[in-house]
């Protein structure tokens, strides 16, 4: 993966390299880069391994992209930082000897000598090593083996580095079946295209933090208000985790304790309602989620929900026939939000039929709560009086929810949450929140969330030019509904989700609106671009996937063609591996 401006990259140097490491670190910031510069900052003698192990960590630890470090022959450093778990660090001389270390061996740190490279050729190297991106293919096996190295020794795995997503749990050597499994599934995501469009790959450090030792703690309760003790690194853990999701959001409240986004749901329908109340919620045939008042989950079992939908002439809400339906039932709760509609979703219609019925009104931001944070989604927070999320999806952290409200509801909100349906938070998972909070703040996070959705809708116009039709005629979020029928007539959403997935392409089926099919067969697919834009993947990516699809629905039963496409996919995934991040 091509690191581009804006990106941050941690810069660190001793004594001897200080003056050169000054001038690439102006270099890097007149090129848009984010600096870190982690020192030392004159000419007093210090030792550097402590600047070596400094960028090492920062880049490891996911507050940086890449690092840059420079001693007096840059090889005493890159031996201090690639002792970091994780970091493969290179010493260069030059542009070509780094622009290999980044194709051929996925070099995250260059060091660099001041004593032997002039200023002009070190800032030409670091050029080379940002432009370069790892190639994949037959290197991956080879840049493992190094991380592999790290796990040898006294039979305990050790971390290993980005490039493997063991570098941030323990694999469990004592269980080889659990760990056939692990590497079982690190193959197939490294080798097929992952679009569920809730789904996506957590960074290093969000791992890290989630297979940590919090995961040993119990913290029923609230931070500075828990029911056992020892809770001082808990606490200290959901504070930063509250703060850094209400700055995010400009929330007035948070509850970062939920362990699923359905969890946040149920927390706020049992703080907000009694047992049969009146709500309204987006219909799932219709784009809507199972919490939204499906009979067969428990909020269409307890509580009287009336559905809303979307128009037959363009298939996107009906916001006047939501707001009718409103004013007939006159629910004590309104629930916007989706998990199968690729339009935005405006929260003003719903906040105005709300005050004019005297609602209450809470928007599921679950899959759209990346593209919040990153501005190419309307905030909902200034408009709803409850917003939950998901903290993985479009988010990119850990599995998990969260709840955001005014203040007028955060007694109700943390009473519902806890002890009202569940007991002791998942501490390393509201650590894990906490790494995501703060990656999401960065500026990259932005860019990202803006090639989400650049790549959905060159994926939706690539799909078009190849005969699918698409539900409300194309995207402008993350996510894509494709009608199978115009396509093939009797190509069922399930039969094509089985040649896709045998054909190395992850996605699900998916009902479309007024789908005749059952919700297991289906006559739709759905697609998701945040996996693929995290690996670095772009437009002409897209149009590889839309091509490939086309050509093994065209034959799902033709073991050949499926055969193919699969090879093809698994050279296009060795070309962006999910863990080069």
């Amino acid at each position: 993966m091509k690191i581009d401006a804006p990106a941050t990259i941690a810069v660190a140097a001793d004594h001897a390299g200080w003056e050169l490491k000054d001038r690439l670190a102006e270099h890097l910031r007149a090129n848009g880069y984010e600096v870190i510069d982690l020192g030392t900052n004159g000419p007093e003698s210090v030792d550097y391994p402590d600047f070596g192990e400094a960028v090492g960590s920062a880049v490891a630890a996911g507050t940086a992209a890449l690092g840059v470090a420079v001693c007096g022959s840059g090889l005493g450093i890159a031996m201090a930082a690639g002792k970091v778990a994780g970091i493969r660090a290179a010493t260069v001389y030059d542009e070509t000897s780094a622009r290999l270390a980044r194709k051929h061996n996925d070099a995250n740190v260059i060091c660099l000598g001041a004593r032997l490279i002039e200023p002009e050729r070190a800032s030409a190297a670091v050029d080379a090593f940002l432009g370069a991106s790892f190639e994949g293919g037959r290197h991956v096996p080879r840049v493992h083996k190094i991380g592999a190295i790290a796990e040898r020794g006294d039979g305990t795995a050790r971390r290993i580095g980005p490039t493997h997503p063991r570098s941030t749990t323990w694999a469990p050597k004592n269980d080889p079946d659990i760990d056939a499994v692990l590497s079982a599934e690190l193959e197939r995501q490294m080798t097929t295209v992952q679009l569920i469009a809730s789904e996506n790959f957590a960074s290093p450090a969000v791992m890290a933090a989630t297979g940590s030792v919090l995961t040993n703690k119990y913290s029923e309760g609230y931070p500075r208000r828990r029911y056992y003790g020892g809770n001082v690194n808990a606490d200290t853990s959901e504070q930063l985790a509250i703060d850094r999701v209400k700055a995010l959001f400009g929330a007035e409240h948070a509850n970062v304790q939920p362990h699923s986004g359905s969890q946040a749901n149920a927390a706020v329908y049992l703080a907000l309602l009694d047992t049969g109340d009146t709500v309204m919620g987006m219909s799932l045939d219709q784009g809507g989620h199972l919490t939204h008042g499906s009979p067969v989950n428990a909020s269409g079992r307890l509580y009287n929900f009336v559905s809303y939908g979307l128009t037959h002439s363009d298939e996107r809400i009906d916001y006047e026939a939501m707001a009718d339906l409103a004013r007939e039932h006159r629910p004590k709760l309104i629930v916007a939000g989706a998990t199968a509609y690729p339009r935005r979703i405006d929260p003003v219609p719903f906040r105005e039929v709300c005050d004019e019925i005297g609602a209450v009104f809470m928007f599921d931001a679950a899959h759209i709560a990346g593209l919040i944070v990153g501005g190419v989604h309307i905030n909902p927070v200034p408009y709803a009086d409850i917003v939950t999320f998901t903290t993985h999806k479009t988010m990119r952290g850990p599995r998990g929810g969260t709840i955001l409200c005014t203040q007028e509801y955060a007694k109700r909100i943390d009473s519902a949450v806890f002890p009202g349906s569940q007991g002791g938070p998942l501490d390393h998972a509201v650590a894990a929140k906490a790494v995501g909070f703060a990656e999401a703040a960065r500026p990259e996070f932005a860019h990202y969330q803006a090639r989400i959705v650049s790549n959905a809708a060159a994926l939706a116009d690539a799909l078009g030019s190849h005969g699918f039709r698409l539900v409300s005629g194309g995207t402008d979020n993350h996510l894509l509904l494709i009608d199978l029928r115009t396509f093939d007539a009797d190509l069922t959403g399930k039969v094509a989700q089985e040649a896709l997935d045998a054909a190395g392409i992850t996605l699900n089926r998916n009902s479309i609106p007024d789908d005749p099919r059952s919700p297991f067969v289906t006559s739709g697919l759905r697609m998701g671009t945040p996996s693929v834009t995290t690996q670095g993947m772009g437009p002409a990516e897209m149009a590889k996937i839309a091509e490939f699809t086309a050509r093994v629905l065209r034959a799902p039963d033709d073991e050949d063609v499926i055969a193919q496409v699969r090879a093809e996919v698994a050279e296009l995934c060795a070309a962006f591996p999910p863990y080069d991040r």
